[in-house]
């Protein structure tokens, strides 16, 4: 895995795959490609490129003070198994921006392994969370 670079430049950014991997996920599928322009104009975007091609993503969505939700974690399917989504992940933790956070968020359906082995766990107060979803992702959910 030593010859993956991970970098935070949005110019290198392929959007065009990044939309297809979106679009295919279960998270957000059949989404728009301008929806997911706008949510990378708005985060801390960071790629994994071998060779100079893209073969993962990763955004950091916070308020740099208190709260951070990382979201979009994306690691192409050659590329899986190596530990490479929790590098993507694991390197929003290392950036001293985001250190002494009180609280960085996420879902996930099947990957909770990745996440706890950095940290991360089941919330502690689920009944202070709340949420509110737009009609479109409501379907979504209800067609899983």
């Amino acid at each position: 895995m030593s010859n993956i670079e991970l970098s935070d430049d949005k110019a290198r950014l392929d959007v065009d795959r990044i939309h297809g991997w979106l679009a295919g996920s279960y998270w957000s599928p059949g989404i728009a490609r301008e929806r997911v322009e706008r949510a990378i104009a708005n985060s801390h975007c960071l790629g994994a490129y071998r060779r100079g091609a893209q073969i993962g993503f990763a955004r950091l969505i916070s308020d740099r003070a208190t709260f951070a939700w990382l979201a979009d974690v994306w690691v192409d399917e050659g590329a899986r198994g190596q530990g490479l989504g929790r590098r993507l992940a694991g390197w929003f933790l290392d950036q001293t921006e985001y250190a002494d956070l009180r609280r960085i968020g996420l879902t996930t359906r099947d990957a909770h392994g990745v996440y706890a082995a950095l940290g991360f766990r089941p919330l502690m107060r689920a009944d202070y969370y709340m949420e509110r979803i737009s009609p479109e992702l409501a379907r979504v959910y209800a067609g899983q």
